[in-house]
């Protein structure tokens, strides 16, 4: 068996299973990496000791683990899907972020910035809607 056929024979439930843990395991890291980086002083993006002691924050260890996990389930989806399928049906992920920061960092988020949630969630839209492995060019 090749490795395109093997790519092809990959369960379908399994590319969605990965997409969603892609697609929402890395708006909750970065939620856990801000509320850890706003506990440090504001002089922290300027001076680097501080940012060393950033690691000491559970909920930074807590985001950079998930951000090395979310890395590896993102490499392996990756092996079985297009590139140009799954950066924009991943991008959903900033439709999370944005509400996961109004929601628990209580952030403010502009209409502007919902009209980008917006937008990002019709071209997500657009994009799941098509094949996860498109034919290579040159009949390959």
């Amino acid at each position: 068996m090749t490795f395109v056929t093997a790519v092809r024979n990959v369960s379908e439930w399994r590319v969605v299973r990965l997409i969603v843990w892609v697609t929402l395991l890395k708006p909750f890291s970065n939620v856990f990496l801000a509320r850890g980086m706003h506990d440090l002083p504001s002089i922290a993006s300027a001076h680097p000791a501080y940012l060393l002691r950033a690691f000491l924050d559970p909920f930074v260890i807590a985001g950079i683990v998930m951000q090395i996990v979310w890395l590896l389930l993102r490499m392996s989806l990756l092996s079985i899907a297009d590139l140009t399928f799954v950066l924009p049906v991943t991008a959903a992920g900033y439709v999370v972020s944005t509400v996961l920061g109004q929601l628990l960092l209580h952030e403010t988020v502009s209409l502007e910035r919902w009209l980008g949630v917006i937008l990002i969630t019709i071209g997500t839209a657009a994009v799941a809607s098509t094949p996860r492995i498109t034919p290579k060019q040159g009949g390959e």
